[in-house]
């Protein structure tokens, strides 16, 4: 447990939370939305600080970041809780603890033990994830901290509910994101998730201005999210962040509560993948489709053959110091240089 940061002290003991977009008034003895920040006599919480509940190597694939040290290991770690109510959650059995307070799941794991764990991993990131970083934000900005001390990266994959105030915060130590889309219409963060719209579109757009390299997440879900209407204004606001901005497009199985819909048909993906390329988006990617096209990675310039894909695992990559070998285009994202090819 750690006394939080960015919250203000209010009457009667009660605080006001500002490091996700529902800034929670929590009256004492109460737990925030996130069901891990608790106000006790007037002072705020974090119930899970140096206490994670998941550690894992994964491919940085799996974030999905293609564009961040490609090939490469990313420790991934993460805490119980979030701020969101997905009904499609794919982490719910640790996202969604109870609201009632008690006994925090996990096991101490304190932010030196990460960054020796993830030194000896050989990873090049780690990467906050599995559930959403910014209920753990005090444990990641120190693990954040010591990571770059010992030239190690550090990504989120985060539903963006974040404030502008947290991403000041953090982005001195923040290096790149995965951020969910989840939709382009607040009815659904309304219904499905619980949350707004307008935050997340915030956090893509001063993400971007800060200089930390993104990329983005649709999970289509077949008759909430896939018309083509929609799935155009996600493409178009992207783009109007830039075009060199990852889309990927994600197929939806049925999980959580949601078992009663099917799984997004592929037509519906590659519908959405030309549909991004229509709106000028330079890197489109199929997800969960392995062995589809859409993993792979062209150059934006000539069409060539980058780096080619199946599922998380990278099976080739053709670049001459971050670059296309043959038209010299550079490829955007977070790169090594000069590169090996494998």
């Amino acid at each position: 447990m750690k006394e939080a940061i960015l919250y203000e002290k209010l009457d009667n003991d009660y605080v006001r939370c500002h490091l996700c977009a529902h800034r929670c008034k929590i009256a004492p003895s109460k737990i925030g939305i996130c069901g891990v920040r608790e106000n006790r006599s007037g002072t705020l919480y974090s119930l899970v600080y140096g206490t994670s509940i998941a550690e894992s190597i994964d491919p940085i694939e799996k974030k999905p970041l293609f564009h961040v040290y490609p090939g490469s290991k990313s420790y991934s770690i993460a805490t119980v809780g979030c701020n969101f109510r997905c009904g499609f959650c794919q982490n719910y059995d640790i996202s969604q603890v109870s609201r009632s307070g008690g006994k925090i799941r996990g096991h101490s794991s304190m932010p030196e033990e990460i960054i020796e764990r993830a030194l000896r991993s050989g990873s090049k990131t780690i990467a906050y994830t599995y559930t959403e970083p910014t209920i753990f934000f005090e444990y990641a900005l120190d693990i954040g901290k010591m990571a770059h001390k010992e030239g190690i990266k550090n990504v989120f994959v985060t539903n963006g509910f974040m404030t502008g105030e947290a991403l000041e915060e953090i982005a001195p130590w923040l290096d790149a994101a995965n951020i969910d889309l989840k939709s382009f219409r607040n009815e659904f963060y309304k219904k499905y998730c619980k949350g707004k719209l307008q935050p997340v579109l915030d956090s893509l757009k001063k993400m971007k201005e800060l200089g930390i390299w993104v990329e983005a997440t649709t999970l289509i879900i077949p008759t909430l999210n896939d018309s083509k209407e929609e799935l155009r204004d996600i493409a178009r606001y992207i783009h109007s962040l830039g075009p060199e901005i990852p889309w990927h497009i994600s197929r939806f199985h049925p999980q959580y509560k949601m078992e009663n819909l099917p799984p997004t048909p592929l037509e519906t993906i590659h519908m959405a993948s030309e549909i991004g390329k229509e709106a000028g988006l330079k890197y489109v990617y199929s997800g969960n489709v392995p062995g589809d096209e859409g993993e792979n990675t062209y150059c934006s310039n000539c069409g060539r053959l980058l780096i080619k894909r199946y599922g998380f695992n990278v099976e080739k990559i053709d670049l001459r110091e971050s670059k296309c070998p043959a038209c010299k285009t550079p490829l955007d994202g977070i790169y090594e240089n000069p590169w090996e090819n494998i």
